[in-house]
């Protein structure tokens, strides 16, 4: 998803979301236990020992986040994001919901099916919020992008500009740099300062895109780089566990951390742009899908069929069939639902504008002057004061 303004896609930019997508995918089905049984380093000696790190790509994805929301808030309203946000997010949202309940229902091996009324709170994106649990864990993701899009409305409240976006970079910069001495939980869950750096570091590397390196962007990027490596080992703590994170380098981690920022930055420097393979456009469109739709269905079917199918077999036929699943997701419910949402609450958004410009422009009209009486004569008399229908 990229250049979306102009209609230069960057396919680039695509296949790295598709990279990203199957590192989450590659962790969950080929490194954790809990579909398998038992430890998988008996089943995949190599492949689990590289697998234990793909849980990095969340922040892939976060960094590629804060390019590509960077890029798509220029020149629109807060109205304009809020709509594009919100029927790109929900309705692909809703059918991960509702399948992944369903296969839980019907097979109840990985996980138990979540109850009426934590389907009904997850509808809404904002279980995390109210601190109620997820129907699929990897959704814990979607609570940060959100927050991530209400610091962005900021921005665009102000205005999407270089010197706004800068500002934005540096104030968040501080703020998640002492958030966690600070120990006041409300700037800690807006600072994000286990994620602030790559969303941070998207932006800076948009407006290289946008606007020309120079060395200020440069420096945001290296100190963004530097923050980032703070809690690689609590991330492999809270992904792995401590006793397995213990037994892991790190060194792994960092290098991909690294590599994720020269890709992008590549990106932002027009490193591949010569790269328009038409394949790519499709894959970064379903990313976000598989992302939903992987986790519980694909463990389940993992899970039912462990005993029956070899493991090399079954995670490739699994991670096919989710790709499959992720494509019928984004043809037969995200494009026509989404397309209904975002006609539908354009109209909505244009409604309100319309209820509130005259509103605007009554208590910016200017009273009228009347001018003074002449010496001899009497003031003339007033009509009463009416206050208009629109302003009531």
């Amino acid at each position: 998803m990229a250049e979306l303004r102009s209609g230069n896609r960057l396919a680039a930019l695509d296949g790295l979301r598709l990279l990203a997508a199957l590192m989450v995918v590659f962790y969950h089905y080929v490194a954790l236990a809990r579909p398998w049984g038992h430890d998988t380093g008996t089943i995949f000696p190599t492949a689990h020992w590289a697998a234990q790190y793909g849980w990095l790509g969340v922040e892939v994805f976060f960094l590629i986040s804060g390019f590509v929301i960077c890029m798509s808030v220029w020149g629109r309203t807060v109205g304009d994001f809020a709509v594009s946000r919100i029927s790109r997010l929900f309705p692909a949202y809703w059918a991960g919901i509702l399948l992944t309940t369903l296969a839980l229902k019907v097979w109840p091996e990985v996980d138990s099916f979540p109850g009426w009324d934590r389907l009904i709170n997850n509808l809404s994106m904002l279980q995390s919020g109210n601190d109620s649990p997820d129907v699929d864990p990897v959704y814990w993701t979607l609570f940060v992008e959100l927050k991530f899009y209400l610091i962005m409305v900021a921005v665009v409240w102000f205005g999407v500009t270089y010197r706004n976006c800068l500002i934005l970079c540096g104030v968040w910069t501080v703020a998640a740099a002492l958030a966690p001495g600070a120990h006041t939980p409300l700037l800690t869950t807006f600072a994000m300062p286990q994620y602030a750096p790559f969303f941070i570091a998207g932006i800076a590397f948009y407006l290289m895109r946008r606007h020309g390196q120079n060395a200020v962007l440069w420096a945001l990027v290296v100190v963004q780089l530097l923050l980032a490596q703070r809690y690689i080992d609590y991330r492999m703590a809270t992904s792995l566990g401590k006793a397995a994170a213990a037994a892991l380098p790190s060194w792994p981690a960092r290098l991909v951390i690294i590599a994720g920022f020269a890709l992008i930055g590549a990106i932002a420097l027009g490193g591949f742009d010569r790269i328009r393979w038409k394949w790519l456009t499709t894959a970064g469109a379903l990313t976000y899908p598989l992302y939903l739709l992987h986790m519980n269905i694909g463990m389940t079917l993992i899970h039912h069929f462990r005993d029956r199918v070899p493991a090399p077999v079954l995670v490739a036929s699994v991670t096919a069939f989710m790709l499959v699943a992720a494509w019928l997701v984004h043809r037969c419910v995200e494009r026509p639902l989404g397309k209904w949402l975002r006609t539908t609450m354009r109209k909505g958004v244009d409604d309100v504008r319309r209820h509130i410009a005259p509103r605007r422009k009554a208590v910016r009209q200017p009273a009228a002057v009347v001018p003074a009486p002449r010496t001899g004569e009497s003031e003339p008399e007033r009509a009463p004061h009416r206050v208009p229908e629109s302003v009531r």
